[in-house]
């Protein structure tokens, strides 16, 4: 059995399965045949209406493609699909079989037929039962995204059919009494068509009659300032003698009895009537969000007591999607009905809704007669309670600012439920009624994909998956995003998604091309910020100055130039508003887009901040440095500027300063290339050389680019010492890498720009590094000469922790070259020129090179005795990948003893941990 919509986006159904249908311009031929059929519609009609006034020159050619196309998925069973009796060849074009009852726009425009002329009785109940089904026929923009002048002329034919049609609808309900029930629909009616003047007399009516002609009043002001604003005109006579005549409060204009038009008014109900579920708008395109629907489910569950879940996100994340896509599968659990509000939390366009407002609502919903509603908040919440006492309603909360916005209006009886979204946290909520939380993350890659399919079609994104994937990733995975991302792709066909990801790459531009006729993402975001203390507003700018992946609250301290309290407090209000996100590690973060607002608002943030932060990193990378190599001297000075953090860093051991070291890694190398593109070259170059603890213990952790911007900061700066610092350490990352030609040419220059800025240790550190370098590269000889005058550098110059270190690389390139006892002796004069309580790693790599020699001239008991205590040491002070080195080492020798005797052994490669 075969149907076709075309009252949203444009589907097939064939024998119970969805059909997909392949791109835009393959749709909209299927929707010409659909919407003109029995007709024959001509190649050429065909190639016009999809491709307009100037068609490409194979247009002709893709038409038939296309139909070709659709042949194959909608007659699935033939041999030949050009015998094909859904889509028949005939007299130059197309024709396509279809009933009326297997297209949505025929069936629509029966019913609406079958409820006779628009003069015909509005107090009927069978008109109005007619229109409602020809209504619940659509799903949203007909022939959503297709292109061409054909889909263009039948979306504003058929919207306005139904605009017609729900003008009726409405017309009927409060002929017949039901204007309580006909205030939501209208509402959304006249927001969508403003200018539609009997929408707004009959909105009027209907407020009027349910004793609310403030209300009334005010919507007749709206419906005038529209029509001058847009038209140059005043409200037609009807609108206007409506208007006085509520301004009068006429008797007349006041209605019957629900579905009875000729009985008296009825008293108010004794007891609650259930509700016309006031239902948020199902969305279109929803997809993903098991889990998150699960956890909704389960929430609900349980009624024993009442029950609220809050589902709270930043802007974008898709909240009230996923609770009005929920609340369309969950209604039938609630059989006493469904009351929905949007509190207007975050809106552009009204104030907070207030709880009384809401409250009034859902009394006439409830069946309550207007002059029923007490005036006092209290008496009138009271009220609701009772109603609701003994039901099982869902009541819906959407884009709630408060916990003190909700309080109100909870149920607060056995049986029913409550769903809050909000893009604050709600933790008040949670206090007091013991709310439960489901916050929301970014769309799962596929998910996220497959909202894209659901906006341009499943054929079109399945054509570029990667593409595909790249924007959800640029989207951050924000179904808004997404969403707009895809809105833009459909007005442009012809566009590829990689074109489209190419063009937001750019972060410049990004934020300004998710955007929509009505909709963007710039104002959303800002929406965010309205209720934020000033000081929170101003951490949120400077926060775009922080470049890393996550940050802490010191640093957060040192941007905002704060004490660390003030920083946290205004950290709280800016995860309360979901705009910073708390990780379960005590970290913050932002997702990319909001970095970008936050970027694009921060030329009204303090110029300091990022060298607030640059000195905050450089100060603790130092402390850190020197809580690991307890005794080493300082990889650098710090500048004479340096702004002190207002939080000292102070690490206790090793550990916990290669703990820190770790979490801020990313942080700091993203900061030295910063500090190099903005010119701060002082802090750059001394940034990438204060990385020195995790360089030399992750050697190819992707470290070049960040010291090349430390060399090229240096170089800008014109100090040899920086210089020959940062090319020192590079060099010896390429040397570990196997580029040793590259290393080389960073080397080379190091000693001697060492010599100009008079130091003697660096000088020596940049010849160890250089003859390692030609060691790797086989040239032995100048290997030993630049060891033998490295060490000869240190000990004249006084310096015993960079002579030990220097002295450890020309015993091991003894050891290399099979000469133990040279070795050995210097390894064993090395561990002689620092106290025990110092440079632990160095002297632990010593004890494993005496081991190492010890045991190539054949004295393994000895060998194992040195691994043994350079496995101690090494494991009491965190060095865990060298005791683990060292203690498989041990092993080895304890398992040699049992099986032969000692004997030298073959010379092993030893890893280095030098400069």
């Amino acid at each position: 059995m075969l149907s076709v919509r075309v009252l949203g986006e444009v589907g097939v159904r064939l024998d119970e399965r969805d059909v997909p249908l392949g791109g835009p311009q393959q749709r909209a031929v299927l929707a010409m045949l659909a919407l003109r059929a029995p007709e024959v519609v001509g190649v050429a009609d065909l190639v016009a209406g999809v491709f307009g006034a100037q068609p490409p020159a194979r247009a002709v050619g893709m038409v038939r493609t296309y139909v070709g196309q659709l042949r194959k998925l909608l007659d699935p069973g033939r041999a030949s699909h050009a015998k094909s009796e859904v889509i028949v060849a005939a007299s130059g074009g197309y024709r396509m079989a279809l009933s009326e009852e297997a297209l949505d726009a025929a069936v629509f425009a029966r019913l609406v037929e079958s409820a006779g002329e628009p003069a015909a009785s509005p107090t009927d109940p069978r008109v109005r039962d007619a229109l409602r089904r020809a209504l619940e026929l659509w799903h949203g923009e007909p022939l959503t995204g297709l292109p061409g002048p054909y889909a263009q002329a039948q979306r504003r034919r058929l919207a306005e059919m139904r605009a017609e049609a729900a003008e009726r609808a409405a017309a009927c309900e409060v002929a017949l009494g039901q204007h309580v029930r006909a205030v939501p629909g209208l509402t959304a009616l006249v927001a969508e068509h403003p200018l539609r003047e009997g929408l707004h007399e009959l909105l009027m009516l209907a407020l009027y009659r349910c004793g609310r002609q403030t209300d009334a009043l005010a919507a007749y002001s709206s419906v005038r300032r529209a029509l001058v604003d847009e038209l140059g005109v005043e409200p037609g006579p009807r609108l206007r003698e409506l208007h006085a005549r509520i301004l009068d409060g006429d008797p007349d204009l006041l209605a019957p009895a629900a579905d009875s038009p000729a009985a008296p008014p009825s008293p108010p109900p004794a007891a609650p009537v259930r509700p016309r579920p006031l239902l948020p708008r199902r969305p279109a395109g929803f997809t993903g969000r098991a889990t998150e629907l699960a956890t909704l489910d389960a929430a609900v569950a349980d009624t024993g007591d009442p029950s609220v879940c809050a589902v709270t996100g930043p802007a974008g994340i898709g909240k009230t999607a996923l609770v009005s896509y929920w609340v369309h599968r969950a209604a039938e659990r609630f059989p006493d009905g469904v009351l929905f509000a949007d509190l207007d939390g975050f809106s552009d366009a009204a104030a907070p809704a207030e709880p009384p407002s809401v409250i009034r609502d859902f009394l006439l919903a409830l069946g309550t007669a207007p002059d029923g509603i007490p005036d006092g908040p209290r008496a009138a919440e009271g009220l609701y309670r009772s109603l609701l006492h003994g039901r099982r309603v869902l009541v819906v909360l959407d884009n709630a600012r408060s916990s003190a916005q909700v309080r109100p209006l909870l149920p607060g009886t056995t049986g029913s439920a409550t769903v809050v979204t909000s893009r604050n946290r709600l933790s008040g909520l949670v206090a007091t009624d013991c709310a439960r939380t489901l916050p929301l993350e970014r769309l799962a890659d596929q998910d996220g994909v497959g909202l894209l399919g659901a906006v341009l079609g499943r054929a079109r994104v399945g054509a570029e998956p990667a593409a595909a994937q790249h924007l959800v990733d640029l989207c951050d995975g924000l179904p808004l995003a997404l969403r707009l991302a895809g809105a833009r792709l459909a007005g442009r066909p012809g566009r590829s998604l990689y074109d489209a990801a190419e063009e937001l790459r750019d972060e410049r531009r990004r934020l300004s091309l998710l955007t929509t006729e009505d909709v963007d993402f710039v104002s959303v975001l800002r929406l965010s910020l309205r209720p934020l203390t000033p000081h929170a507003d101003g951490l949120f700018r400077q926060l775009a100055h922080h470049i890393g992946p996550d940050i802490d609250d010191t640093a957060v301290a040192a941007l905002a130039d704060c004490d660390l309290e003030t920083g946290r407090t205004s950290l709280e209000h800016l995860v309360a508003a979901s705009l910073v996100d708390q990780r379960a590690d005590g970290r913050y973060a932002l997702h990319d887009l909001v970095r970008l607002f936050a970027r694009s608002l921060s030329s009204s943030g303090s110029p300091d901040a990022l060298p607030r932060l640059l000195d905050h990193y450089l100060c603790g990378a130092l402390a850190a440095a020197t809580a690991a190599e307890p005794g080493s001297q300082p990889c650098c000075e710090l500048p004479d500027d340096i702004r002190r953090p207002l939080v000292p860093f102070a690490f206790a051991d090793r550990a916990e300063a290669m703990r820190w070291y770790g979490e801020e890694r990313r942080n700091i190398m993203a900061a030295t290339a910063a500090a190099a593109v903005a010119g701060h070259s002082d802090r750059a170059w001394r940034l990438g050389v204060m990385l020195w603890p995790l360089v030399v213990q992750q050697p190819r952790a992707g470290w070049e680019p960040t010291l090349g911007h430390a060399l090229d900061a240096a170089c800008r700066v014109g100090d040899p010492d920086a210089e020959s610092r940062v090319r020192t350490l590079l060099g010896w990352v390429l040397s570990d890498g196997g580029r040793h030609d590259e290393a080389l040419a960073q080397l080379e220059h190091a000693p001697r720009l060492a010599r100009l800025a008079h130091d003697l240790p660096g000088e020596a550190l940049a010849l160890v590094n250089l003859a390692q370098a030609h060691e790797q590269l086989g040239e032995r000889e100048r290997a030993v000469a630049g060891f033998t005058r490295a060490a000869a550098l240190v000990r004249d110059a006084g310096h015993p922790q960079t002579e030990m270190l220097t002295l450890y690389h020309v015993a091991r390139h003894h050891l290399l070259v099979r000469r133990p006892q040279e070795a050995l002796d210097h390894a064993r004069h090395a561990l002689t020129l620092a106290p025990p309580d110092q440079v632990a790693a160095r002297r632990a790599m010593l004890l494993d090179l005496c081991g190492q020699a010890l045991r190539a001239m054949g004295r393994p008991v000895e060998a194992r005795d040195h691994f043994e205590r350079a496995h101690r040491l090494a494991d009491r002070e965190g060095y865990t990948d060298l005791a683990a080195e060292y203690l498989a080492r041990a092993a080895e020798e304890e398992a040699r003893e049992h099986t032969r005797p000692a004997q030298g052994s073959r010379v092993r490669a030893v890893r280095t941990h030098g400069v």
